[in-house]
């Protein structure tokens, strides 16, 4: 007997949803085309590094535009042992510690793939970017989640232990954190620590807005205290220098870790696009005065949406890193976070993402919208112009 279509489809595969962010973008194009502001999707609309993007065009003109060695080109690998001594002090073997993937996203597949078995749990801290749920499902695991509680986004203790426990693998932890912008404190971090070395499982960092810090600083997990031999810390090009679109991530870890990672890699995507990661090269290696300026201007972006947003009725506080805002909209008539998200991008032009993609229980976050603030301060203006229309 023939299967039905239903039964041809994987059940890992149904346990999970299409990306909300990316379906945002979608609506806004399908509503409104080049008149709609997205500040859904987390993509700049301004310009790279101008010195990035030469030596992109350059390494393309000179023909470096073959496979690239699977785990990364050497000086790229180079690149990121110099920074993060330069950054954060930690000696990396960028011969045996680092791997170059297709973004960090695929960075972080691969790390949970290389790590996890079936039946094993991953910790993961909600709201937290929506493909960590997913990848653990890939991998085989069990998620275990513990919310962040408001205001401040606390992490309970109490908690964070009781998600722990004898089958745990890993836990996954993004800070500065996306949706919530939370900055977690080095107590936090030695906290989170302590509890890695005490149950014998792994912290996967997510580290990609390690730059956009406003309030507080960007403390590493693989710098603490009993953390080398147990983190995989990932990063890469995207958010730091606008480049969203090149797909360049990479991850440090202990050489045991490293070939698990660099295996699994090696058949997913082979490799990470070669010319980018010469022109990462440049970009890992631009002065301290680049990132100051950064977040100088991301602040600006912050203060500005964050004043707008709560004049016009939104709940939100000033994230402290990463560049997005979680607002309530209790104000506003609407009881449902998709209802209101597709009010805002059809009838407003406005895209935003529903606060419950971010949860594993839906109503955590079903009074929320996430904002991105990583566009042009004359695109900010357009979206609060356009923003004013929700008393009309």
């Amino acid at each position: 007997m023939a299967r039905s279509m239903r039964s041809l489809v994987s059940e890992r595969s149904e346990r999970f949803t299409e990306s909300v962010i990316r379906e945002m973008t979608r609506l806004c194009l399908l509503y409104q085309g080049e008149r709609g502001i997205n500040l859904a999707q987390g993509f700049p609309d301004f310009p790279a590094p101008a010195a990035v993007k030469d030596a992109a065009c350059a390494a393309i003109q000179n023909d470096v535009n073959q496979y690239a060695i699977t785990w990364g080109a050497k000086a790229f690998r180079d690149a990121v042992a110099a920074k993060t001594k330069r950054f954060y002090g930690v000696d990396v073997d960028p011969e045996r510690e680092v791997t170059v993937c297709c973004g960090a996203t695929e960075t972080m597949l691969s790390a949970l793939l290389a790590v996890v078995n079936p039946g094993d749990e991953v910790v993961i801290l909600a709201p937290y970017y929506e493909n960590y749920w997913p990848d653990s499902v890939l991998a085989g695991a069990t998620p275990r989640f513990v919310t962040l509680h408001e205001p401040g986004w606390r992490l309970d203790p109490d908690e964070l232990r009781a998600a722990f426990g004898p089958r745990t693998k890993a836990i996954v932890l993004n800070t500065p954190n996306n949706p919530s912008g939370k900055v977690f404190s080095r107590a936090e971090l030695e906290l989170i620590a302590s509890l890695c070395q005490e149950f014998d499982c792994l912290a996967i960092t997510d580290e990609i807005y390690e730059h956009l810090v406003y309030d507080g600083e960007h403390v590493p997990m693989l710098g603490l205290p009993g953390m080398r031999e147990r983190t995989i810390a990932i990063s890469g090009l995207s958010k730091s220098y606008s480049v969203t679109g090149w797909r360049v991530g990479y991850a440090i870890a202990a050489p045991p870790l490293t070939d698990a990672i660099r295996k699994v890699h090696d058949f997913v995507t082979v490799g990470a696009p070669a010319p980018l990661q010469e022109a990462g090269v440049v970009a890992l290696g631009l002065p301290d005065g680049y990132y100051s300026e950064l977040v100088r201007q991301y602040r600006e972006r912050r203060d500005f949406l964050v004043a707008h947003l709560q004049r016009l009725g939104f709940g939100c506080e000033p994230p402290a890193g990463a560049y997005y805002v979680m607002c309530d909209f209790d104000r506003f008539g609407f009881d449902d976070d998709v209802a209101f998200a597709h009010f805002l991008v059809k009838e407003i032009g406005v895209a935003v993402v529903p606060g419950s993609s971010f949860y594993p229980n839906p109503t955590l976050g079903r009074r929320k919208v996430r904002f991105s603030f990583c566009k042009r301060m004359e695109t900010l203006r357009r979206a609060v112009e356009l923003l004013e229309g929700i008393h009309r």
